[in-house]
């Protein structure tokens, strides 16, 4: 986004430079002086804003690295020591066993290695915005869900006219990341309910939203939803890193948008969101 000091600021100083030199009206340039400063303030604050959002981003992976990384490591080092006994007592079983073990472990490190670039490049990748059809992604990730579990019986509803200024393939992870959750999260439901739709906000923003009658979660714990390796079930009720809702709130605050989310136990989850657009 062009900033107002790049937009217009510079030629404007240098007219008003030109107008004072000159002696021309005093009270436009004046006023003029009071239009650039707040344009420069602006500017400032904007600046400000981005800078504690790096901050904040830098935080939250530093954490991530130290505290998320450090329990399969603590496994390959278990491990480790334990195949080291069994090799010198000569048990080969026990040993194939603790190297399947290292070897998960090992993986689990590299599956989290590679979500982590994924959701930092989102805040480096350059954006094309353009006109994007948020039903029609929907309905391509919702049937692709379907093909690969044909068995599941599933009521999808996604309302027409779903369009977003934003980046094509930024909003496609958007709603692919949410349907996924959505449905995944709906698993273990008789029937998979979810709806894709909008509504308007109550400042007359455009919010979207993606509702399902799954698992839902707690709300007490809402405020830990979107960070990265943040997880509202146990892994062995519901698979994943706890990385897709982070890289949605991510999305979204590049368009400019908010995220937020509605839920209960067992009674499913809402999760609403904007993208004014950049």
């Amino acid at each position: 986004m062009t900033s107002p000091f790049e937009a217009g600021t510079t030629p404007a100083i240098t007219a008003l430079l030109q107008q004072l030199r000159e002696g021309r009206e005093p009270d436009a340039a004046a006023q003029e002086i009071l239009r650039i400063t707040a344009a420069l303030q602006a500017q400032l604050r904007q600046r400000d804003a981005d800078v504690a959002a790096a901050i904040k981003e830098l935080e939250s992976f530093s954490y991530s690295v130290s505290h998320d990384l450090r329990a399969p490591l603590s496994t390959i080092d278990g491990f480790s020591r334990l195949l080291e006994g069994s090799s010198a007592k000569g048990d080969v079983e026990r040993s194939k066993h603790y190297l399947q073990r290292l070897r998960l472990g090992v993986a689990n490190i590299n599956e989290l290695i590679g979500a982590l670039l994924v959701v930092s490049r989102l805040l480096r990748a350059p954006m094309a915005v353009q006109a994007v059809d948020l039903g029609a992604l929907a309905q391509g990730a919702f049937a692709a869900l379907q093909v690969a579990e044909p068995a599941r019986v599933a009521q999808i509803e996604v309302q027409t006219g779903l369009v977003a200024q934003g980046d094509q393939a930024l909003l496609k992870q958007l709603v692919d990341h949410l349907a996924g959750n959505a449905w995944k999260f709906s698993a273990k439901k008789d029937k998979t309910v979810i709806t894709v739709g909008s509504q308007a906000g109550a400042d007359g923003e455009t919010v979207y939203f993606v509702s399902d009658q799954g698992a839902g979660f707690d709300m007490a714990h809402a405020e830990k939803l979107f960070g990265i390796f943040q997880r509202m079930h146990v892994s062995s009720d519901f698979t994943g890193l706890g990385t897709g809702l982070a890289t949605v709130q991510r999305i979204v605050a590049r368009h400019g948008g908010k995220i937020w989310a509605e839920a209960a136990v067992e009674e499913g989850a809402t999760i609403y969101f904007t993208l004014p657009g950049v």
